[in-house]
């Protein structure tokens, strides 16, 4: 794998080293120690997919807050979208900055995301399956989002949204909850031991 560090500390593009042959390629898009040499958390709660019908549709911008922030590693299987994280720690330099990558079956690319990230992204083509490997268990009552046009973010979508449920078109304006987000992000909860399995929502997030 080649993982490189984006301008957000902690998150990474992630791309397959293709060995390829008259069959086609083969290469590895995870492995617990190349996470580990990276400082990544390698922690597999959950693995989720998800499948969206039509082009321009959203998804976002979601987060689980501490003690059960979450890692997301994200890889789209079919079709392709833009996939667009923001960092909510209040202690990073890069505080409410983003980074946007295109993932796509075809590009093969990956997307690791930090504890204390908001995601989302937009498809960019029909029949569009996205896949989630996630670091900790979803929790409804640590569930958080933020509005995918808040000007605050500054988030730029390609094509016209064309599909996002009602709970994400009800995301609070950052203006009216970040006194709240940046007490609930800060160090010292996402250093509160995690809740325990038992707690754990059996079922994924509808992401």
């Amino acid at each position: 794998m080649r993982m490189t560090e984006t301008k957000l500390k902690g998150a990474f593009v992630i791309d397959v080293d293709r060995r390829e042959d008259n069959r086609g390629f083969f290469g590895r898009m995870f492995c617990q120690n190349e996470f580990a040499m990276h400082g990544l958390n390698s922690r597999i709660a959950q693995a989720n997919v998800g499948s969206n019908i039509r082009q321009g549709t959203v998804r976002g911008m979601h987060f689980q807050y501490p003690p059960a922030a979450e890692t997301k590693y994200v890889r789209c299987t079919r079709g392709a979208i833009l996939d667009i994280i923001v960092d909510l720690r209040p202690e990073s330099p890069t505080y409410l900055e983003h980074v946007a990558v295109e993932l796509s079956a075809d590009n093969q690319r990956g997307l690791y995301i930090p504890e204390r990230f908001a995601h989302g992204y937009q498809t960019l083509e029909d029949r569009t399956d996205t896949v989630y490997i996630v670091g900790e268990f979803y929790s409804p009552d640590m569930e958080g989002g933020l509005l995918y046009d808040d000007p605050r973010l500054g988030l730029t979508w390609p094509l016209p949204v064309t599909t996002i449920s009602e709970k994400d078109a009800r995301w609070a304006l950052l203006d009216d909850i970040e006194p709240t987000l940046r007490r609930r992000m800060s160090i010292a909860q996402a250093n509160v031991e995690h809740p325990s399995d038992s707690r754990a929502e059996p079922s994924p997030a509808i992401s």
